[in-house]
C-alpha cells in the first residue's frame, strides 16, 4: 500500500526551463536518462542558478506536462518573475493534490522513486480521485542526513 495523502493546494505558478522528452513514454529507463541528462546539463550551465536567484522559496521543482501533444519535463521555481532562459510559465489550478512524501540520496533518485509510487501505486489505491491531466510536479523541498527530501504532487478530480 502506497503512503499518500490528499490536500488541497491554492494555485501556483512555476517558472520552468525545459525539454521535450523523445523518448515512448512506456520506456522508463529512455525516459530517466533523458531527465538525468537535462537536470546535469541546467545545473552546469547555471540556468537552474538563474531560476533559483528568483525563487520566492527554496523548492526546485520538477514538473512533467504534455504541450501539444509533446512530452515535456521542467527545472523550476515558485516565482511570478521571468528570465529570459525561461521556457514556460507553468499554472497549476488551485484544488485537490495526492501527495506523495519521500527521500533519497539524489534529486534524480528521489524524483524517480516519487513518481513511481505516485503512478504506479498510489493512483491506483486512491478510489475517490483520478489524475485527468494536466501537470504535475516533484518538489525537491531539502535536505537532512545526507538524503533529499520532498514530495509529488499531482492534481486530481472527485469522481
Amino acid at each position: 500500500m502506497a503512503d499518500y495523502t490528499l490536500e488541497e493546494k491554492n494555485s501556483f505558478t512555476v517558472l520552468g526551463i525545459g525539454t521535450e522528452l523523445t523518448s515512448d513514454y512506456t520506456d522508463f529507463a529512455g525516459i530517466t536518462k533523458e531527465k538525468a541528462d537535462f537536470w546535469q546539463a541546467v545545473k552546469q550551465d547555471g540556468r537552474l542558478d538563474t531560476l533559483k536567484a528568483l525563487a520566492t522559496n527554496d523548492y526546485i521543482f520538477a514538473v512533467n506536462e504534455a504541450v501539444n501533444n509533446k512530452m515535456m519535463h521542467y527545472a523550476g521555481v515558485m516565482t511570478e518573475e521571468s528570465v529570459p532562459e525561461a521556457t514556460r510559465v507553468i499554472q497549476f489550478p488551485k484544488g485537490e493534490y495526492l501527495v506523495v512524501k519521500g527521500e533519497a540520496k539524489t534529486s534524480g533518485e528521489l524524483s524517480n522513486m516519487l513518481t513511481g509510487i505516485a503512478f504506479g501505486q498510489a493512483l491506483a489505491e486512491a478510489k475517490d480521485v483520478a489524475y485527468v491531466g494536466g501537470p504535475n510536479t516533484t518538489v525537491e523541498m531539502g535536505q537532512r542526513n545526507g538524503s533529499v527530501f520532498g514530495e509529488m504532487w499531482i492534481p486530481v478530480v472527485r469522481k
